[in-house]
């Protein structure tokens, strides 16, 4: 269960994490505890499943990446099993169920079209999977996400 620290600390990090050497102790100092209690706590709240990753977001295009939204059609029996593979493949951000034909969407960054192709075709022929589709995006806009706990 989170604790009303573990939710300010989740508030904090999402955008304010600071570029320095220990932004874990700025971050503490800010939340007037010690550094040690930060890190033990965020670590708890990735254990837990609380947090998938930390890290800093680039703009993909630039460096070269190629991504796309895709939608799978997978039976509802699969959907646990199929979302959890689709987590394991390396360049996928996150995925999601949606109600509708298309149930399951996800995120994927790949270096290389290629690799994207090959990476939808592995989750395309997962079993329960009964479709995939693939939604590059043609005009890109930023938004920004924070959840207010």
């Amino acid at each position: 269960m989170l604790t009303d620290f573990d939710k300010e600390l989740l508030n904090v990090i999402q955008t304010k994490l600071p570029l320095e050497p220990c932004p874990f102790a700025k971050v503490a100092e800010w939340l007037n505890v010690d550094e040690a209690t930060v890190l033990e706590r965020l670590s708890w709240l990735k254990e837990n499943g609380y947090i998938r990753r930390m890290g800093a977001f680039f703009d993909s295009a630039c460096l070269g990446y190629v991504s796309t939204l895709a939608a799978a059609r997978v039976r509802p029996e699969h959907v646990s099993s199929v979302a959890q593979a689709i987590n394991s493949y390396q360049g996928v951000t996150h995925n999601y169920e949606r109600e509708g034909q298309y149930n399951l969407w996800f995120t994927l960054l790949t270096p290389e079209q290629t690799e994207q192709e090959r990476t939808l075709t592995a989750i395309r022929n997962l079993p329960g999977v009964d479709a995939l589709i693939s939604l590059p995006a043609v005009e890109k806009f930023k938004v920004s996400v924070e959840f207010n706990l």
